[in-house]
């Protein structure tokens, strides 16, 4: 039957980067990764340094119900491997098909709907996997890290990220590890609805050196000074053998530094504790003068005077480190305030809708972004295109269950479509093993050519 398409259709190409991302983040092993991700954080970051009293608990925001399932599936085998003591509860509304089989709450926790909250505060549950519940009016003191695969704007991502807020005894930080939302979303979304909202950059983690040697050019403290503090402090000595070295670098800080040196290095100071506590809680540091420069600022900072005029810089240094702190540990991102009212437009209440008019590109062009967004980066992308086109889909055309299915069981001929495009694709295995390759190990590259294919072959 000829071909009735372009050689290279058009596509919406929001709708086709959107489906494409949707096959990526939905494919059980992408899920499985980042349920691997979520565990091994909470259990050497959020359970190994006694987040909480060693009590605190995990929410995982997802998009959606069957991404809430499949998550929950993810953790229960993940967690059964790695032998560890906790296990995840999934919440979701209703009882949705899921695989062919109806599903619910009460069926995969074992439990409830209704006990879910309670059951939450007991061992061995430690993870929350959610689909749009327990994201508003939900308040745990225990919840202390969130994972978030999900986009978040304006009042859901205050709403969701507040969670987070609920005090308790035990509670000094809390983290968030955000798989979708970029830092300017957030800021959006907070400056809307708070009066200081001001997000800085991402951490880099070589900005550590540069404060270091900074710190150090100061000549505030010497290495003896910096190994001595922390030798008594790790040994557990009283302040009164920790003070008088202490001291002495207090004296040094007032007599080597004029007042811009003191407001610049009490500054630093302050960065390089905020950023090695921040980065230290999500990555698996070695760096041993980092870690005894952090014990000992943390000791020497409380002890720094003020500089006594009030000037623009201190102003700056104050209003920065309190916001910055207090943001930074309840979002895990470095965050300063504005001090100026947000204004919200309100809802509107006119019949405003409108269809979106549609970006249309060439699928060789999406292909080409997608496989740059994926990491797939072929170097003949231009090669590659044209053997699908015009080698592969014409074999596909060929297949005759495909044919049979096409002109007497259409209802069949995307399924008979896809064994034919698996069959055709196998030939390349001696030839081709790259595109082969990722034809089998990277789903959306496989939906994103059994689509293309399926259009030039189903007319």
């Amino acid at each position: 039957m000829p071909n009735t398409t372009e050689d290279d259709p058009e596509f919406d190409k929001k709708r086709a980067r959107k489906k494409l991302r949707r096959y990526v983040e939905s494919h059980d092993h992408a899920i499985r990764l980042k349920a691997e991700i979520m565990v091994d954080h909470f259990h050497d970051h959020v359970i190994a340094p006694g987040k909480i009293g060693g009590k605190a608990r995990a929410m995982i925001v997802c998009n959606g119900i069957d991404l809430a399932i499949q998550y929950f599936h993810a953790f229960k085998t993940y967690l059964e491997e790695r032998k560890s003591p906790w296990r995840a509860i999934v919440a979701f509304s209703g009882e949705p098909d899921f695989k062919g089989e109806k599903v619910s709450e009460a069926s995969l926790n074992g439990f409830p709907s209704g006990d879910i909250a309670d059951k939450f505060q007991e061992d061995p549950y430690r993870f929350l996997i959610c689909a749009d519940k327990f994201q508003t009016g939900y308040d745990e003191p225990l919840l202390h890290t969130m994972y978030v695969d999900k986009v978040l704007s304006g009042i859901k991502a205050v709403q969701t990220l507040s969670r987070l807020n609920r005090a308790h005894p035990d509670k000094r930080d809390v983290f968030v590890l955000d798989f979708h939302n970029n830092s300017e979303a957030i800021t959006q979304a907070f400056a809307d609805y708070y009066r200081t909202t001001l997000l800085s950059e991402e951490t880099d983690p070589n900005k550590l050196h540069d404060l270091k040697l900074a710190l150090d050019d100061a000549d505030v403290y010497s290495d003896e000074q910096v190994d001595g503090i922390v030798e008594l402090f790790l040994a557990g000595a009283a302040r009164d053998k920790l003070d008088p070295v202490l001291d002495t670098c207090v004296a040094r800080y007032k007599t080597h530094l004029d007042e811009d040196g003191q407001v610049a290095f009490k500054g630093k100071a302050k960065a390089f504790t905020r950023t090695y506590d921040f980065l230290g809680s999500i990555l698996p540091y070695g760096n041993k003068s980092w870690e005894k420069l952090s014990i000992f600022l943390n000791l020497l900072i409380p002890k720094l005077p003020a500089p006594k005029e009030e000037d623009l810089s201190k102003s700056i240094l104050e209003a920065v480190d309190m916001d910055s702190y207090r943001a930074e540990k309840k979002q895990a991102m470095k965050i300063a305030v504005s001090d100026e009212d947000a204004e919200i437009d309100p809802f509107s209440v006119g019949g405003g809708g409108r269809k979106p008019e549609p970006d249309l590109d060439r699928l060789s062009n999406i292909l080409k972004a997608f496989n740059e967004q994926l990491g797939t980066l072929f170097t003949d992308a231009d090669r590659i295109f044209t053997r699908i086109k015009e080698e592969i889909a014409p074999l596909v055309a060929a297949d005759q269950a495909f044919r049979n299915a096409r002109e007497n069981t259409p209802g069949a001929a995307r399924i008979e479509h896809d064994k034919a495009l698996a069959k055709v694709m196998l030939t390349l295995l001696k030839d081709d093993t790259q595109v082969y390759k990722q034809f089998v190990e990277n789903e959306a590259f496989r939906r994103a050519v059994s689509d293309f294919v399926y259009s030039l072959t189903a007319a």
